[in-house]
């Protein structure tokens, strides 16, 4: 019995390892995703300055789409140790 006691222990941090650094992935993913979005957007505002308000209106809404799909990666990496 205290073996199999263990084994569920490790079984369920184990668990919890996996969900933690699958956060911590999307996380980095997200943040990887922003900076080339907002790094691309201020070189084509350099090169089209007319065009800045166009540029950065989408910028916003790409951006805004990255960070929906991390906050929802990360919603099923903590419901995968809760569930």
């Amino acid at each position: 019995m205290d073996v199999l006691n263990v084994m569920l222990e490790i079984g369920g941090m184990s668990q919890g390892i996996t969900a933690g650094l699958g956060a911590g992935m999307a996380a980095v993913g997200a943040g990887i995703g922003i900076g080339k979005v907002g790094g691309s957007a201020v070189e084509a505002m350099a090169r089209q300055p007319e065009m800045a308000n166009d540029i950065r209106t989408n910028m916003i809404l790409i951006a805004a789409l990255v960070e929906g799909a991390a906050l929802f990666a990360i919603i099923v990496c903590l419901l995968a140790v809760l569930g």
